[in-house]
């Protein structure tokens, strides 16, 4: 077999490196437009209740998108390592590159970066993805790599979490995977009711709803993180180790819990405690002082006709009939 155009024939194209998740791009579009709304209209908010709706939104919307975007992230678990290694299969070829392994609540994704990126007549840049969801089979995709001629270094990592793989990586990490993502949609329906509370105004059932979203965001970190219990096979590309580590999506969901815990502690202890402040954050005592003033401002001349009585022989008429 030869080259054309650098690359074997049975490897039928050349790989494009992944860009970005579309699930994760139509999160972020749709926190955005939200929050691009409420900032046109909060010009029309008068005095400081402005400051204090700001503050509010963005706040909400910024935990909503966490526990939303966190769902379809590939970097629960990340790890790295710079090694030289085979490239291809039937091929004695050496590369020196950087191998990536970030591992997210649906699957696995797996990079490969030469260093430099052309090396052997090549451009070495593959994002690979393998999804393990209930819908999805993840040895079909795993096959499917295979077919596809995938570099190995991608396809020795792939093969740690297959069904058949003696280190019991698939089962754990699926099964984690599965449930976290589950209680954090749990923990996305008690915020949107603690934003309906908050609204009603009910403040303390409100913050109530929110330490229930911290909670089982927390729930979410810890079914996670029993993959720990499981030996990690090592993955050797020579002397090299590839070591993961808890990655961005891990601390980030930690902490916008810890910041619901906060932000419901704080707001039960105001209206223990500071109960007209607490008002005041929440905009509720201008919108008395508003209906005080529209009580003032009506006009006598309509309060008398409300309680005028009829006259004396239109009374004795009335009780004729």
């Amino acid at each position: 077999m030869t080259l054309y155009d650098g690359v074997y024939p049975f490897y039928p194209q050349r790989r494009r490196p992944f860009i970005f998740d579309v699930h994760l791009i139509i999160v972020i579009i749709v926190f955005l437009t939200f929050a691009c709304s409420f900032l046109l209209i909060l010009p029309g908010i008068r005095g400081r209740a402005r400051l204090f709706w700001f503050f509010r939104v963005i706040a909400s919307l910024f935990i909503g998108a966490v526990i939303v975007a966190v769902n379809f992230t590939s970097d629960w678990e990340t790890g790295s390592v710079t090694a030289n290694t085979t490239y291809k299969s039937f091929s004695n070829a050496m590369v020196n590159a950087e191998v990536g392994l970030q591992v997210g609540l649906s699957g696995v994704n797996i990079t490969l970066t030469g260093n430099p990126v052309n090396q052997i007549n090549e451009t070495i840049d593959y994002n690979e993805h393998f999804d393990w969801s209930f819908q999805d089979d993840y040895d079909e995709y795993y096959f499917e790599g295979l077919r596809k001629g995938l570099p190995n270094p991608i396809m020795y990592i792939a093969e740690k979490f297959t069904s058949n793989s003696p280190c019991g990586l698939y089962m754990q990490y699926r099964l984690s995977g599965h449930y976290a993502s589950a209680t954090m949609w749990v923990a996305f329906c008690a915020w949107l009711i603690s934003n309906v509370l908050f609204v009603m105004p009910a403040f303390v059932y409100g913050a109530y709803m929110l330490l229930v979203t911290a909670a089982f965001m927390i729930f979410s970190l810890l079914s996670f993180a029993t993959v720990r219990n499981v030996g990690i096979c090592p993955i050797h590309f020579g002397h090299a180790i590839l070591h993961p580590d808890f990655g961005a999506s891990f601390w980030i969901t930690l902490a916008t819990g810890l910041l619901c815990f906060l932000i419901g502690i704080i707001i039960i202890v105001m209206d223990h405690f500071m109960p007209n402040k607490l008002k005041a954050f929440f905009s509720l005592e201008e919108d008395e002082e508003d209906l005080l003033v529209v009580q003032d401002y009506m006009n006598p001349h309509f309060a008398k006709i409300g309680t005028m009585q009829p006259p004396p022989d239109i009374r004795l008429t009335i009780k004729n009939i």
